[in-house]
């Protein structure tokens, strides 16, 4: 959902339930504009709203609802390493929709990636985490949709990767290789509290689809569960139990508040696909289920980072070179904005202080003890800078935001030259020193992030697939009349 990165850092997550441990019913949750109010008159329809918590749970409103566009008509763009793909409509229209399915149909879409025509969807949809859902909730989401979504006609905006990811059939492969079609089965060496958190972490909140790191077939390593992972041009960060690399060192309360809100001071703040997840998703969860997630992080094996000693949130002290500035510049100069020090004065300070240490109460937040500049990778400080920040949560009084300053920056889209400039500055002045920021990585990161291997190789793939088909004809051929000259 990158959603999708998020982290995305992303997570979210699920209710409702009928495994070991769980509650079997959920309690109305907070209303929002594709939630409007039953009539007073209405009998609650507990099933409906079993449903509609696991819908807002796994986050699908996140993926199938398009910007300015109708509840889960599809059309939102996953910009994935192998292109661009189009959520689909899950409206229960029977033109543009999903209206046509059997409960079966939609749990094989679910579980399997499968639809109901018979053709494959790409695993951007995480049905390798939703294989883990039980019928019940299958049952329960199905029935959401079916009566209480508004149908669009309008079909969604169609999928076309370049060859050879086009050839859906190829995902036949992939999920024999790499699905575990398996329901999620309690551990009875576990309590009840872990279990259900397991189950909305590595089910419906498919947390591993943003954080843990993938192969070259781009499938998931199981070895470095939820150890952190590029999602473009951002990172999803590690949340294994480590100390130093993952979320060892914070308290459950500071975990609880950052899947609530997306900001715990002097940690971090969530941007990009973590934002939409607790935009979306997170803060409208339980609070027992909040916790059973935390708790149920308390037991991923840790996952230390090469070489890191020291937590990501741990760098940096205010500090300011803001008198240093003045009147250095005469007043005919034309290129002043010559330094990282001067451009962080001029687009930077006036939010987030000359010191860094942000606006009171840190509605901009401070740039030193904070995950986004003490990291191993600069990539989610120049993915904020370029794609800026926004968040918001019910119930606080102003939304989370940092403008945007690359080409659609309505304030002023800045070079790669000058936002490397910006980070290398706050990296060093307020974050993990041991970072450096090239115009080259902040060019690559506004076209997408490094793309991975299978991308990389794809411009070759068809003339290597003709040349293989012809060297295979050749050697048949060749072949052919050996044995004939035998004869």
């Amino acid at each position: 959902m990158m959603r999708r990165l998020s982290f995305a850092l992303g997570l979210a997550l699920l209710a409702g339930g009928a495994i070991a441990a769980v509650p079997a019913s959920a309690p109305p949750v907070t209303l929002t504009p594709d939630r409007p109010a039953a009539p007073a008159a209405a009998k609650p329809d507990a099933r409906l709203e079993r449903g509609r918590y696991l819908a807002i749970a796994s986050d699908c409103m996140a993926c199938h609802t398009a910007a300015g566009g109708k509840p889960y008509a599809g059309g939102y763009a996953i910009d994935s390493p192998l292109g661009t793909i189009y959520a689909t409509n899950i409206t229960p229209s029977k033109q543009g929709g999903i209206g046509r399915y059997t409960e079966a149909d939609f749990a094989r879409a679910l579980r399997e990636g499968m639809r109901a025509d018979g053709s494959h969807l790409y695993p951007a949809m995480p049905y390798t985490s939703y294989a883990q859902l039980t019928d019940a909730d299958v049952g329960d989401l199905y029935y959401y949709f079916m009566q209480a979504v508004q149908p669009v006609d309008a079909p969604a905006r169609q999928t076309a990767l370049p060859f050879p990811f086009n050839v859906r059939l190829s995902m036949l492969g992939w999920n024999t290789l790499f699905l575990d079609n398996k329901r999620f089965v309690p551990d009875p060496t576990k309590s009840a509290q872990i279990n259900r958190g397991a189950y909305l972490a590595e089910g419906l909140a498919h947390c591993s689809a943003c954080h843990t790191p993938r192969n070259a077939l781009m499938a998931e390593i199981g070895s470095q569960t939820l150890a952190g992972a590029s999602l473009g041009s951002w990172h999803a960060p590690n949340i294994t139990s480590d100390k130093v690399s993952g979320i060892g060192a914070w308290t459950d309360a500071e975990l609880t508040a950052y899947l609530k809100t997306g900001h715990v001071e002097g940690k971090g703040q969530a941007a990009g696909g973590m934002a939409e997840a607790i935009q979306n998703s997170l803060q409208f969860l339980r609070d027992d289920d909040v916790a059973a997630i935390v708790a149920w992080l308390r037991t991923v094996p840790p996952v230390r980072a090469p070489g890191q000693t020291q937590a990501a949130f741990s760098h940096g002290s205010a500090a300011s070179e803001e008198p240093l500035l003045r009147g250095m510049a005469s007043s005919t100069e034309r290129h002043s904005l010559n330094s990282g020090a001067i451009l962080f004065s001029g687009y930077c300070a006036s939010c987030h202080s000359a010191s860094g240490a942000g606006s009171t109460g840190q509605a901009y937040p401070a740039l030193f003890n904070n995950t986004a500049t003490g990291g191993s990778t600069p990539a989610n400080l120049v993915s904020a800078i370029l794609f800026g920040v926004e968040r918001k949560i019910e119930g606080e009084e102003h939304e989370a935001f940092m403008p945007r300053f690359d080409q659609r920056s309505y304030v002023q889209p800045l070079t790669d030259e000058q936002i490397a400039a910006i980070a290398n500055y706050v990296l060093k002045q307020y974050g993990n020193p041991d970072v450096s920021v090239t115009p080259a990585y902040v060019a690559q990161a506004r076209s997408g992030g490094e793309k991975p291997v299978l991308a990389r190789a794809q411009p070759f793939m068809l003339p290597g697939g003709i040349v293989g088909i012809l060297l295979l004809i050749a050697l048949f051929v060749w072949l052919r009349r050996r044995r004939q000259r035998k004869e």
